[in-house]
């Protein structure tokens, strides 16, 4: 028989059930979601990736979503302390050792999954390493993988990297540069067709986050796993929504239409930000530069030389005729510095005293003068054998920043006489462009990793011809001091080092260097735990909240 208290206590336990089951219900109409893994985050993307496969793309967008669904060994701290292996984070390795001075072991955690069911395994790491080395997938990371000579399996959880030389960065070149792979759905797919496989348009990946859509032109989709073996993501979805240029991107963050806009890259856009009340702005080192890249090969024949920009003595004219301080200046303001050479301020190496080329129109003018460039018909522009001194300056459409800095640099270059036409195509047609070598020159915009050693390596170098060395440059007393820099184990001799490789190839002129922006970034004020990395500021997304009493309209799942 129920006693009077119990009699008494069934009308507020239905009310509390009645409470809980009302609340469930409406987070699962917000998306699905508990507790605080809730709530949907869009990012303002600018340009559209061409595929997630991540040896087939170095694009910016498409590292970001690869961040989210394919994971790396162990990833490199906030610190982002490249130097032995003390400062970073387990991933798919539970753990590691050294067995010896030049052999690298790595135990993978066996309770990590692909999002098909199958266990990650060192067939995976092995098969990972082998694609990115093959000449045939072609990837733009190959060449910062050349210092590890093998990776085998132990065992089915054991992986053993084998390197040709010790040097201080062997673990970072270990883990941070290749995203571990599913070999079971690659393997049948033959290599000279992964740059347009169906899976670099639906991949199986292993991360905190799974593929839901790819809507072209429009956006791509994430979900949350659940049974992410590190923990389910706190936010449940998430969405990057392509844009047609910058200020379309920021447009949407201030509107309350996107909650990210990682890079609002102009005083103005910063001050916008500002005003929008629902925003906050988040300031962190940069790790873009840009420059204008020379193309040293000619577009219609990459075997023979540019009939102008082989020519190192007609580069450095060129390099001194752009007053690039003056350009960041009324361009930037202080949101970017005129970077010594190729890098960014993220690089410990970037110091502003490395020697470069001078502002200096009147040596411009006397070196052309010298190597026979002269206006011979009076038109204006100088000429050389008939041939007038006359290029293209490529860019993307969706670049309102480097479409400026085109129209500045045409009037500059018109100033000491050359003729310099402007080409804005969309993202895919200059990447494409350039990759051929179908270009006398192009506005180009890179990121740097944490070490100064794999991008250099990747993008100034011979091993990256066919990657990221666009504009083919070569000089065997640059790669020789580039070679001692990374093998150095003190750090006073590598950054000297460094100085010396920057001023070697500042003197040869195998592009402009215009500017390295600060990065600051507009996120909606709802979402807490916000932390970004200034190599990848997507690298820890998974641990971003929006906590249940902020939920808003556009998290809740549309179907």
């Amino acid at each position: 028989m129920l006693s009077a208290m119990q009699r008494r206590s069934f009308p507020s336990l239905t009310v509390f059930l009645i409470l809980v089951v009302a609340g469930l219900a409406a987070c699962e109409r917000r998306g699905g979601c508990t507790g605080e893994n809730c709530g949907t985050i869009i990012d303002a993307a600018v340009a559209e990736p061409g595929t997630l496969l991540p040896p087939s793309s170095e694009d910016i967008v498409a590292n970001d979503i690869d961040e989210q669904l394919f994971l790396k060994l162990a990833d490199v701290g906030m610190s982002e302390n490249t130097l032995g292996d003390e400062d970073f984070q387990p991933l798919l390795a539970q753990k590691w050792e050294w067995d010896g001075p030049l052999t690298l072991v790595f135990h993978l955690d066996p309770r990590a999954r692909w999002q098909d069911g199958q266990p990650v395994t060192a067939a995976d790491v092995e098969f990972t390493f082998n694609a990115y080395n093959d000449s045939v997938v072609a990837s733009p990371f190959r060449p910062k993988l050349h210092r590890i000579a093998s990776v085998t399996q132990r065992d089915s959880l054991t992986a053993v990297f084998r390197f040709r030389e010790r040097y201080p960065e062997m673990f970072y070149d270990a883990v941070y540069h290749m995203r571990i792979l599913p070999a079971h759905k690659l393997r049948p797919v033959p290599r000279d067709q992964w740059r347009t496989a169906p899976f670099g348009r639906e991949p199986v990946g292993d991360g905190p986050y799974r593929f839901v859509r790819w809507q072209p032109a429009q956006s791509i989709e994430l979900v949350a796993d659940s049974t992410f073996f590190l923990g389910r993501p706190g936010i449940r979805r998430l969405i990057w929504r392509f844009t047609p240029n910058l200020q379309v991107a920021v447009q949407q963050a201030i509107a309350d239409e996107a909650d990210v806009r990682e890079q609002l890259v102009t005083p103005e856009n910063v001050e916008r930000a500002r005003a929008a009340k629902q925003l906050a702005i988040y300031t962190y080192r940069g790790n873009v530069y840009t420059f204008l890249s020379f193309n040293q090969r000619a577009p219609d024949d990459t075997t023979k030389p540019h009939p102008i920009f082989a020519d190192r003595e007609v580069r450095r004219a060129l390099a001194m005729a752009v007053d690039r301080a003056s350009m960041v200046k009324s361009a930037l303001g202080d949101l970017a510095k005129v970077p010594p050479g190729p890098m960014s301020a993220l690089l410990w190496i970037w110091d502003p005293d490395i020697r470069q080329l001078p502002y200096d129109t009147a040596q411009a003018n006397r070196i052309l003068n010298a190597r026979g460039w002269r206006d011979h018909d009076g038109d204006g522009v100088r000429d050389k054998d008939g041939q007038p001194l006359a290029f293209h300056m490529l860019f993307p459409t969706t670049s309102v920043l480097r479409r400026q800095y085109a129209l500045l640099l045409q009037e500059q270059f018109r100033a000491i006489g050359v003729r310099a036409e402007v080409d804005a195509v969309e993202g895919a047609v200059v990447n494409q462009r350039v990759a051929t070598g179908k270009f006398d020159t192009a506005i180009l915009s890179r990121s740097n990793d944490p070490s100064p050693s794999s991008g250099i390596a990747q993008s100034w170098t011979r091993a990256g011809f066919g990657g990221s060395n666009f504009g083919r440059y070569d000089n065997p007393a640059f790669e020789r001091l580039v070679d001692r820099a990374v093998t150095t184990t003190r750090r006073d001799q590598a950054r000297a080092l460094w100085r010396a490789a920057m001023e070697t190839l500042n003197a040869d002129a195998p592009g402009i260097f215009l500017y390295a922006l600060d990065n600051v970034a507009a996120v909606h004020k709802r979402v807490d735990n916000v932390q970004l990395r200034p190599d990848s500021w997507a690298a820890v997304l998974r641990t971003w909240r929006i906590p249940p009493d902020r939920l808003i309209d556009r998290d809740r799942v549309e179907r």
